[in-house]
């Protein structure tokens, strides 16, 4: 299967700069949850410029209505 990385980074809204991952789902999906994260694009802009990608984040961000 072909990685369509330049699709992807279309709908990137991951704010970190100089992430090797952007566009390659499949590798940020990987790094985030092996650290009990979920990637940029769960999380609505103002959330993810806030770095906190926690599955807690996430949780208090649906509780909240905010996703």
């Amino acid at each position: 299967m072909d990685c369509k990385k330049e699709q992807h980074l279309e709908s990137c809204n991951c704010s970190y700069e100089p992430c090797a991952r952007k566009g390659v789902c499949c590798e940020c999906l990987s790094y985030h949850l092996n650290s009990r994260e979920l990637p940029a694009c769960c999380f609505p802009n103002d959330a993810e410029r806030t770095y906190d990608r926690s599955f807690e984040h996430f949780a208090r961000l649906v509780t909240g209505g905010s996703v």
